[in-house]
């Protein structure tokens, strides 16, 4: 694994467990200090954890944790609900038992990822979960629309999610999967949009005001 990759890593997962707050400001010289590589080294992954929208950078005010709103995780999640189960029989149109096979492995390393209390890892699996079905429907548009859906929906959930928003408390993803090998769409479509909602009803939509983060204690090496 990349210095580069180890650092995006390590700068998620504290974004996902909220040791790094919502709106919590990221220094370059601090971050390029606490992890010991140069600031260009930095920069980099700052700017892939932004087009994650996991991360905000503005002209002249660097970098910061993003900071979703109520209204914008509700739309998100709306937007979703609306969406994804809408998505079902095209889906059933292309499902056979090397699909199933795939998304069932999925389902296995979330729930590794949930047994070691491996947040970071779960928001993201669901997420590839979620818009790989998408894909799957055959719809370019709208796969590509569900994709950036997920990765905001990872950041809400990062923000005001809880670990039953992304564990079995919300659905076991294998239950969709019995219901598509049976080719039961209003089931399925059900099951999806139940879902959705549970996940909406788990986020805790509080702020949660600026820490004084020590970038030394949290990632120093």
């Amino acid at each position: 694994m990349s210095n580069d990759e180890i650092i995006y890593r390590q700068m998620l997962n504290a974004i996902v467990e909220h040791q790094l707050p919502p709106g919590a400001r990221l220094p370059e010289d601090r971050l390029s200090e606490a992890f010991g590589v140069s600031r260009t080294g930095i920069r980099k992954v700052l700017q892939r954890l932004a087009l994650e929208h996991f991360v905000v950078i503005e002209k002249n005010k660097g970098a910061h944790v993003n900071r979703p709103n109520e209204a914008e995780a509700s739309e998100v999640l709306d937007s979703r609900i609306l969406i994804e189960p809408q998505l079902i029989p095209a889906l059933l149109n292309h499902w056979n038992a090397a699909h199933s096979d795939r998304f069932r492995t999925m389902v296995a390393e979330e729930k590794q990822a949930e047994k070691n209390n491996q947040l970071a890892d779960s928001i993201q699996l669901t997420a590839r979960f979620h818009y790989e079905l998408a894909t799957l429907a055959g719809n370019k548009v709208l796969a590509d629309f569900v994709q950036q859906l997920c990765y905001r929906s990872s950041l809400i959930l990062a923000a005001y999610g809880t670990r039953g928003s992304v564990g079995c408390e919300c659905g076991d993803h294998s239950e969709l999967l019995d219901l598509l090998d049976q080719g039961h769409a209003d089931k399925a479509q059900h099951w999806m949009s139940h879902h959705l909602k549970h996940i909406k009803s788990s986020l805790i939509l509080d702020s949660k005001p600026e820490e004084n983060i020590d970038f030394q204690k949290l990632f120093g090496r």
